[in-house]
């Protein structure tokens, strides 16, 4: 069988992580985002990052951490009013902030993953949301045509993993790691309990081993 459990380091350089690569972060205020593989991608020296994220974070915690040590050129997120580095860089120019509501956001990540054409959402209209966006009316209601959105590497983090990469989340954890398993070219895993293959119910896992490419052992 394919050996997927990896070091940090290893994990990214196999899914080649360069300057410019667009990463798919998940994580809710640091809740559910790898540490680990953050602090691997600022040691790789990777920059001019895009990176897609619900959110980023706090200055000092995960992807916080890539706007302070300025990897990051682009972002693709819902909102930055916690963390004021990114406000600072996005207001004197120094990154670009794409904002997108949020149930749009984990809409465009399905869509890619399932290999949809794009998905339609009344969320938006009136709004600068739609600048530039192809509408459709449907029964007299107005929609706006959202493309899918993918990524060359996808980091997530799970609870429960078992050596093959099927996962359990925990709590609020869970947020947009499965959604974001399924978006990333490459998916690389931080996993809190790495558990041999056969130990894992069935019944409890979350994102089959089958998405996930490269396994890091982590901690709590």
């Amino acid at each position: 069988m394919f050996e997927k459990i990896k070091n940090p380091l290893e994990a990214l350089k196999l899914s080649d992580l360069k300057d410019g690569s667009s990463l798919l972060i998940a994580g809710f205020l640091a809740n559910g985002t790898s540490e680990i593989l953050i602090d691997a991608i600022l040691e790789s020296g990777a920059k001019d990052l895009i990176v897609i994220c619900n959110d980023t974070s706090f200055p000092d915690k995960g992807i916080g951490k890539l706007i302070k040590n300025r990897r990051a050129k682009r972002i693709i997120t819902t909102h930055i009013g916690t963390n004021i580095e990114t406000q600072k860089q996005y207001l004197n120019k120094e990154i670009e902030v794409e904002f997108v509501p949020q149930g749009t956001l984990i809409e465009k990540l399905r869509a890619y993953g399932a290999g949809l054409g794009g998905i339609l959402t009344p969320v938006g209209i009136g709004t600068v949301v739609e600048e530039r966006k192809q509408k459709m009316v449907i029964d007299d209601k107005e929609y706006i045509i959202e493309e899918p959105l993918g990524g060359d590497i996808s980091i997530i983090k799970a609870k429960w993993g078992d050596e093959f990469g099927n996962l359990k989340y925990y709590g609020t954890a869970r947020n947009f790691n499965p959604v974001m398993a399924l978006a990333g070219k490459k998916v690389i895993v931080e996993v809190e309990n790495l558990l041999k293959i056969g130990e894992m119910d069935p019944n409890e896992i979350e994102t089959p081993g089958i998405f996930v490419d490269y396994i890091v052992k982590g901690g709590n």
